[in-house]
Order: structure tokens, then sequence, then C-alpha cells
């Protein structure tokens, strides 16, 4: 039985400098590129209080 992910999956558009620097932060962390834009997207959702309250204290789980 196949594991259902909570994760919705979505196409993301993006110029290749851009890529390039998360590439290259994500490297320099040890994440994956998907962890890492993960990583950022938290980040910012939570200093902007735009998470909702049950989700801020959960930390991210990726499949990498």
């Amino acid at each position: 039985m196949a594991k259902e992910s909570k994760n919705k999956t979505f196409v993301l558009r993006i110029d290749q400098d851009t890529m390039n620097a998360i590439e290259k932060w994500a490297a320099d962390e040890f994440r994956s590129v998907n962890g890492q834009i993960l990583y950022v997207l938290d980040q910012a959702l939570k200093k902007n209080g735009r998470l909702p309250k049950s989700k801020k204290s959960k930390p991210i789980v990726t499949d990498d």
C-alpha cells in the first residue's frame, strides 16, 4: 500500500540565475534544492505571521 503524501506538487518557473543561487545555498547548508525552498518559505511565513497556529511548532519534513 502506497504512503499518501500530504505535500502538494506544483511546477515552479524560475530564472537560471536564481536557480543557480538556490542550488549553491542548498549545497552550502547540506539540503536538497526542494528542501532549501521549503525552508526559506517556512522561515518567511513564520517571520510574517502567515502560518496557522498549529503549523508553527511543526518542523518541515521532506523526502530528501
